[in-house]
């Protein structure tokens, strides 16, 4: 068990030579520094294989996914199938929600928000991250990528109180996040045959990018009108 969580740990809160450093980052200390902000029974919504778990210090932590076709991961972790439409619990459940990289593969995402909002107790806390300026995904249930405007519209018109919202990465992040996934899909799998050739060219040219993307972002004027994710903490009213 410790060794499938390091391997998430090495994934999901990655070193600079891995190609979703970038993103991947910046989102895990976001979540970190916002987790303690949600008590009790939490839900994890479309939690896959619940790799943000020990960031979170609460007394249930509840894993929901949908069972749908093509999933990648091992789905023995998740405790609670919903059909994709009803999530199968009473009103006022839980006292927090956590929900990460998801809301852009639900189609019916305004349904499903009110839903959250449902099981929600009165108070409770609704933290959520999704991501604004990267490539498809999860193909082909990639379907939507939404501004920091639309993220708190959606979720004020469901019934929440926003409370804090941020933006990871900025302009040079995002391009050199782009490159990277670029170059790694479509350039360097031309080295597949030479199996030690592409490691190290993989690992010299995402450590170099990631360097200088880090570099950049502190040189040039900060602007997040171009970033990377969507963080949000709301609470229902």
């Amino acid at each position: 068990m410790s060794h499938h969580i390091n391997d998430l740990s090495r994934e999901f809160n990655p070193g600079i030579t891995h190609p979703l450093y970038l993103i991947r980052s910046g989102l895990y200390r976001a979540i970190r520094e916002l987790a303690p902000r949600l008590k009790g029974r939490v839900m994890d919504f479309g939690c896959g294989l619940k790799p943000y778990r020990p960031l979170f210090d609460v007394e249930e932590y509840v894993g929901v996914d949908y069972r749908g076709e093509g999933e990648t991961y091992e789905q023995s972790v998740v405790d609670v199938f919903y059909d994709g439409r009803t999530l199968p619990f009473p009103d006022d459940s839980f006292d927090g929600i956590f929900t990460s990289e998801v809301f852009e593969h639900v189609f019916n995402l305004p349904e499903i928000v009110t839903e959250l909002h449902r099981v929600l107790k009165p108070g409770g806390r609704l933290l959520v991250t999704c991501p604004f300026a990267f490539g498809e995904h999860e193909v082909p249930t990639d379907y939507a990528r939404y501004t920091s405007f639309a993220m708190r519209h959606m979720l004020e018109s469901a019934g929440f109180r926003i409370l804090e919202q941020r933006k990871t990465g900025g302009g040079p992040e995002v391009l050199a996040q782009l490159r990277i996934v670029y170059w790694n899909r479509y350039l360097l799998s031309l080295l597949q045959p030479i199996p030690v050739v592409r490691t190290l060219a993989r690992k010299c040219f995402f450590t170099l990018n990631n360097a200088m993307a880090l570099v950049w972002s502190r040189l040039l004027p900060r602007r997040q009108d171009l970033y990377l994710n969507n963080i949000v903490l709301a609470e229902k009213c």
